[in-house]
């Protein structure tokens, strides 16, 4: 069923959103308006991407009508080195929103993935546009079955809960948790945004998991966040490795 963006709009009267039903990605779309002055907080959304963009240039699988693919524009007060702190405030409110709109507790593994169980259900990315931040977040919501080669990794939150979810509930949530906590991130810092991190994902703290790292593959424990919300892994030997980046695995 297509996506009704009638109560979104009454939600967010003065809200700038914009409905593709088709569209190669959401965030190209949000940093060719935030480029040409869109006002911040700008929403896109559509109802199939065909080009749905992952970390490190794989696609994001974007069945029409059964997910949610939104991408925002933000004018923030960040440094460009604390994208991982944002894709993080958004992860809190992924979570939160899938929480409000299912019921469903869900994990968080860093630095941008939102599980439930041992399971994908939604992704955060994060780019910058010169003076402008663009985040895309995509959100499985009323699939009922994944490509073979995603099957034993992702889930929706219909597979989850048994009935089928609201993309329009959802979406509502979503704006107004992602205002919520980026409010938190720019008023309080960081580190708030990383002390709720730790809280909610048993990834941060000892977790077995292997980092896939520029063509090697770290295995240890994880040890905690450090102050730039990087993560730290203790290896067999008893040595701490900070992971700027790369996909986290549990053993």
């Amino acid at each position: 069923m297509p996506l009704d963006l009638t109560p979104v709009h009454m939600q967010f009267p003065g809200r700038e959103i914009h409905w593709l039903e088709n569209t190669g990605s959401t965030m190209t779309v949000a940093a060719q308006l935030g480029a040409a002055g869109c006002p911040a907080g700008t929403v896109v959304v559509a109802e199939e991407q065909t080009a749905g963009q992952g970390r490190f240039g794989r696609i994001w699988h974007s069945e029409r009508e059964t997910g949610l693919y939104v991408s925002f524009v933000l004018r923030l007060s960040l440094a460009e080195e604390n994208l991982r702190v944002l894709a993080m405030t958004l992860g809190l409110a992924a979570s939160e929103a899938i929480a409000r709109t299912a019921d469903v507790e869900c994990d968080l593994r860093w630095p941008n993935d939102v599980l439930i169980g041992d399971k994908k259900c939604a992704g955060i990315l994060v780019a910058v546009e010169q003076t402008t931040f663009v985040a895309g977040i995509g959100i499985n919501v009323n699939q009922t079955a994944f490509p073979a080669v995603l099957a034993p990794i992702a889930t929706s939150l219909r597979l989850a809960t048994g009935r089928p979810q609201s993309r329009e509930a959802l979406l509502v949530h979503l704006i107004e948790s992602a205002d919520s906590f980026l409010r938190m991130l720019e008023t309080g810092g960081k580190d708030p945004v990383l002390r709720m991190f730790t809280r909610a994902s048993s990834y941060v703290r000892g977790k077995h998991v292997f980092v896939e790292q520029e063509g090697a593959e770290i295995e240890g424990v994880t040890d905690g966040l450090d102050e730039s919300g990087f993560l730290i892994v203790r290896r067999p030997d008893g040595t701490r490795v900070t992971i700027m980046a790369g996909g986290v695995r549990p053993k």
